[in-house]
């Protein structure tokens, strides 16, 4: 184990602005009635470990949140990596983007359920590329997540 390099993130390029044609519904559980979107184009597999994908968030009054994230699937975690601005659909780099644990912060049932169910479905075990993401959220889920 001494010969084992430390982890080293990749520092990738920000993607397009989600276009609503490109959008793949998923379901985040019952703790919102918001719907909940991944833009399947954004969707990348680093050598890092880390799946990096653009998530869109429309309330039902019609407000929306959109965000480039990773999930980081050996360790349970998450990171900022931008947020979206709808007037001009581009890009602000998140200002203090770092990796926060998933489990201990309520508001993230969003990424949580791209965690258990899409991302990660056994656990610390990550997709292998963007095309088993995008079948796993179009089919509800990944054949291999176990639903509670």
């Amino acid at each position: 184990y001494e010969n084992e390099k430390p982890w080293v993130e990749i520092q990738g390029q920000l993607p397009s602005y989600p276009k609503s044609e490109n959008l793949l519904e998923f379901d985040a559980g019952p703790a919102s009635n918001n719907l909940h979107f991944v833009d399947s184009s954004s969707i990348s597999v680093g050598e890092d470990g880390v799946v990096r994908y653009s998530l869109v968030v429309k309330s039902p009054t019609g407000a929306m949140n959109v965000s480039y994230e990773g999930i980081r699937c050996q360790t349970n975690e998450r990171k900022i990596y931008a947020y979206g601005r709808a007037n001009n659909e581009a890009w602000a780099p998140a200002k203090m983007g770092k990796w926060v644990d998933m489990e201990n912060i309520k508001q993230n049932y969003a990424q949580r359920a791209l965690f258990r169910y899409f991302f990660c479905p056994l656990g610390t075990e990550m997709i292998k590329d963007a095309d088993e993401a995008v079948r796993a959220l179009k089919a509800g889920g990944h054949p291999k997540a176990v639903k509670y």
